[in-house]
């Protein structure tokens, strides 16, 4: 009953026309065991608010029991000055002179000819309309790759981010058959030192497109992804809805417009804490408990983030991989990112490697591909007879044999 109970909270749809887009449940387990569940709407809040909340409500809960109202300070800033500030900062739209039309002119010229979609090899055909379910794969990359991913950013002037954006990009182009790849990636976007105590929406999705014909070194693509990236970052304010609707790409309701596939670094605060994002009720313990929605707003979103010990020392790089379970199976995705770590461990070892080098296949999967590709017959060597000589020589050896047939007729290799 629990578990359905949190099942039903946690997948609640808000009417916002009508509703607060906060809602909480309190389940009694038992006389000192319960378990909160608090949902909100994304257009309310993002993981950064996740913090500030949990900050709010434990003040508020040591003020209820010391018998008084929360003494809360006055924020510096509200979400409508945000609001404001933002039209104020980059004018209108139509406007063609403004900082805004501007930017979105770049991602115009930067997203000319994308292709519609991103042709992943999925395990089911894709339905008329998706259904939006989706289930989760964990990662877990070791304290070693985190360190190598790094120093290799280093090296390139680059971040441990970019560095995944483009061994993702290389495994999509090779799986895909493709080499215009478009991933989308979201940013936090709060501009301001001000905003980071407001519980709020401030998350935009950008498109990084990555171009991999040529056969470019791993090094040349990561240059290409830092510039991209940058360039992407310096045009962050327009939101991906606008740009959707002035793209305007052919429409479905198959899959997500514009990417299909999304990459989020996550670091927002609190994160990797055990007593969820810093929530402390008095002298009870709180321990979170890991929910899952079993949506998918996307084909794919891996969602990663660095872990640290006590001592800031690297702890590994762990995460999720949401997938539509309309057209994929988990071992599917297990193996997708089995092939992601190689292809991340193959560009470290060696940058100035070109993409085409890097093996997606593990040795078992190589010996089956040689079993079914009867690799074996095809690589022996072969006397160079012509094709009519063959046949001549099947006539000897069978010459009543059936060779042909057709409507209900048949010849024999003699005829």
């Amino acid at each position: 009953r629990l578990n359905a109970a949190i099942d039903a909270a946690t997948r609640y749809a808000f009417d916002l026309s009508a509703e607060c887009p906060l809602r909480a449940n309190l389940f009694r387990v038992d006389t000192d065991e319960h378990v909160l569940v608090a949902a909100v709407h994304h257009i309310a809040a993002v993981g950064w608010s996740v913090t500030p909340m949990a900050r709010d409500l434990s003040m508020a809960y040591a003020a209820r029991c010391a018998g008084h109202a929360p003494a809360w300070r006055d924020l510096d800033v509200q979400y409508v000055d945000y609001t404001l500030w933002q039209r104020a900062q980059f004018g209108d739209l139509h406007d063609d002179h403004s900082p805004i039309a501007a930017q979105l002119g770049y991602w115009e010229d930067a997203l000319a000819g994308l292709p519609e979609r991103l042709a992943l090899p999925t395990d089911r055909p894709y339905p008329l309309v998706a259904d939006q379910r989706g289930a989760t794969v964990a990662v877990e990359w070791p304290a070693e790759l985190q360190r190598r991913i790094a120093q290799v950013a280093r090296e390139h002037n680059a971040t441990s981010f970019m560095v995944v954006q483009a061994a993702l990009a290389v495994l999509l182009s090779r799986i895909c058959a493709t080499s215009d790849v478009a991933v989308g990636f979201p940013i936090a976007a709060r501009l301001a030192a001000a905003l980071d105590e407001l519980v709020g929406f401030f998350v935009n999705t950008l498109v990084l497109r990555v171009e991999v014909a040529g056969d470019p070194t791993f090094a040349d693509l990561l240059d290409q992804v830092q510039q991209r990236s940058l360039a992407a970052y310096e045009n962050q304010d327009v939101s991906f809805e606008v740009l959707v609707e002035r793209l305007n790409p052919t429409r479905s309701l198959t899959h997500h417009p514009l990417v299909q596939v999304m990459l989020a670094w996550q670091n927002v605060p609190g994160q990797g804490n055990s007593n969820t994002a810093g929530l402390a009720l008095g002298d009870l313990r709180v321990t979170p408990i890991p929910v899952d929605t079993k949506t998918s707003r996307m084909d794919l979103t891996i969602s990663l983030g660095e872990r640290w010990t006590e001592d800031g020392e690297p702890a590994g790089i762990a995460g999720t991989v949401e997938y539509r379970t309309d057209v994929f199976y988990a071992a599917s995705i297990e193996t997708l990112l089995a092939r992601l770590e190689r292809v991340l461990s193959a560009m470290i070892d060696d940058p100035t490697r070109v993409v085409s080098s890097v093996e997606l296949l593990d040795e078992p999967e190589r010996v089956r591909l040689d079993e079914i590709g009867n690799r074996a017959a095809l690589t022996d060597a072969v006397e160079e007879v012509s094709i009519p000589q063959l046949f001549a020589a099947q006539v000897e050896r069978t010459p009543d044999a059936v060779a042909l047939t057709c409507e209900g007729r048949w010849l024999p290799y003699r005829e």
